[in-house]
């Protein structure tokens, strides 16, 4: 049974998760346990990162919770390494640990403007102004007590700028999680299977009855569809073409195939690498629902998108 999941699954990878992840998919193969699906990984990552980083000292709290966290999503992999709440749970681990390293940067930045702050207090104005009586003849001196002063103001800047920076990115990174999930539900159905992350997108938004040529509006929907696997590095999907019962099942095969390709060529024209996509014309083969009845034929009549294959 498909079970309807977050974006999330699908977003947020870097190079150097996938070089963890293919590790551990050997080190597993050869002890017959699943692999730790990538939602750990990245929450593992995320982790080791900021106990390494400034959190340690600035955020313990937060660190700790992160490591709580993760803790449960491990104890979820032990029990059942393919099962959704494993990956919830490693999300949940992933985001915590994200936090913990952004609130020790954030403590940090605040830090340096409360010393910043607090030497440009002790450089009074009364204090200046005594300097400048005391050492009039002195201009040498003069001169590095205002220098001081300024050097001051600049590092109390600085660190507000830091800490500005610091609740910007975080915030940026919430709207483009927020804007790819909002992206993919206008366009597709979004489920996780155990042959991977499927998006589904009607045959009837994409083609008219019968042909495998694009509708206008249908490329605009594949671009989006682009946009937010170009977020994840271009993963290898597999396209599939599917129609219903109605007319000869070699046709359909051959109908279904052509669709499937003007997908790919569609996604190939976005930017995305052509030797990431394979492609299937499945026909009638593979029905969601009955073909008895107009509703569900048009269910059967669908694109599917695999993402990373299994």
């Amino acid at each position: 049974m498909k079970r309807t999941t977050s974006i999330t699954a699908v977003l947020s990878s870097a190079s150097l998760t996938v070089f963890l992840a293919a590790l551990v998919a050997i080190f597993v193969a050869g002890c017959g346990t699943a692999p730790p699906p990538k939602e750990l990984i990245d929450a593992r990552t995320a982790y080791e990162r900021s106990k390494d980083g400034v959190a340690k000292e600035l955020a313990p709290a937060d660190l700790d919770t992160a490591k709580q966290a993760l803790r449960k999503a491990e104890q979820a992999y032990q029990d059942d390494a393919e099962s959704q709440k494993t990956k919830d749970l490693s999300y949940v681990a992933h985001r915590k640990a994200l936090l913990a390293e952004l609130q020790g940067q954030i403590e940090e930045a605040d830090r340096k403007r409360l010393a910043a702050e607090k030497d440009y207090k002790d450089l009074t104005e009364s204090e200046l102004e005594r300097q400048r009586l005391a050492l009039q003849n002195d201009k040498s001196a003069i001169a590095d007590a205002e220098k001081a002063r300024q050097e001051a103001e600049k590092g109390k800047d600085a660190a507000e700028k830091a800490r500005l920076e610091a609740e910007r990115q975080k915030a940026d990174l919430e709207r483009q999680l927020q804007a790819a999930l909002k992206s993919l539900k206008e366009v597709a159905e979004i489920s996780e299977e155990k042959r991977g992350v499927v998006i589904t997108i009607s045959g009837g938004v994409l083609f008219l009855t019968g042909k495998f040529d694009l509708l206008p509006s249908a490329k605009d929907q594949i671009n989006k569809v682009a946009a937010a696997l170009k977020d994840q590095g271009y993963p290898p999907i597999r396209i599939e073409g599917h129609t219903d019962s109605v007319g000869s099942a070699d046709d359909n095969r051959k109908l279904s195939q052509q669709r499937a390709d003007a997908v790919k060529d569609q996604l190939v024209s976005q930017g995305y690498p052509a030797a990431k996509i394979t492609t299937a014309g499945l026909g009638p083969d593979h029905p969601v629902a009955d073909n008895g009845t107009p509703e569900g034929r048009a269910n059967n009549r669908r694109v599917e998108i695999i993402v990373n294959p299994k």
